[in-house]
């Protein structure tokens, strides 16, 4: 009935299972987390509602079970990368991306949504974001987003795409709405944007120059101290 893919099969078993993943092997210095309890917070978000009505606070208590320390100067922002931004932060060893915090592994590249009046998954399809956006999926990145920026600080990185159709800074999307505004200014020292074409791709656009200029003159506004750097070797 929606156009978007249905639940990922085995949602619950991946969902815990990345969570030990997480503590135990990728980043075990965040301590000890309730894997199961986070299962539950997580599906109690979205499970016997109407699909198109999940909002970003329903995560809440997911986010709170999941919440460790970003360390300084490791945040990693991005807008329509992730594979390259996966790789270059190296599963935290580099640097921190969302995807590489407790709460973004769990989600990452996964699909879900629940039913109204059933406390079943919906494997069959799921709300796209042109069909709600207060669909599962959406709300949940959201809540995630906001809590990274707030709990980012020191030198930021941001990776944007030269070669991205529609613009390396799009707006709407989640680093100019639910990002930038959740940066605490006191705690940030310096914002560093990387702009990089794909290797085949075209060179569409440059620090100093439409949308990434759009998002240098606001973050300047905003007084932060701002640098931009093309095709980083």
């Amino acid at each position: 009935k929606w156009k978007g893919e249905g639940t990922t099969q085995n949602l619950e078993s991946i969902v815990i299972g990345r969570c030990y993943n997480y503590i135990r092997i990728v980043n075990p210095a965040v301590g000890e987390k309730n894997c199961s309890q986070i299962w539950e917070a997580f599906k109690n978000a979205f499970i016997n509602k109407d699909p198109c009505n999940i909002l970003p606070k329903d995560y809440e208590l997911f986010i709170n079970l999941t919440l460790h320390t970003i360390p300084p100067n490791k945040s990693l922002f991005w807008e329509n990368n992730q594979l390259l931004v996966n790789s270059f932060a190296d599963r935290g060893r580099r640097y921190m991306s969302l995807g590489d915090t407790l709460f973004g592994f769990i989600g990452d590249f996964l699909n879900w949504c629940g039913q109204a009046d059933s406390h079943g998954l919906d494997y069959e399809s799921c709300p796209t974001t042109l069909e709600c956006e207060n669909n599962a999926v959406e709300s949940f990145w959201r809540m995630a987003s906001i809590t990274y920026a707030q709990h980012s600080s020191g030198v930021i990185q941001v990776l944007l795409n030269g070669s991205a159709e529609g613009g390396s800074y799009p707006q709407p999307g989640f680093f100019a709405d639910y990002e930038i505004p959740n940066l605490h200014k006191g705690k940030i020292s310096q914002i560093f944007i990387w702009v990089v074409d794909d290797l085949e791709g075209p060179d569409l656009e440059s620090c100093g120059i439409q949308s990434v200029k759009t998002l240098e003159t606001r973050l300047k506004t905003l007084g932060y101290d701002v640098t931009c750097t093309d095709n980083n070797k």
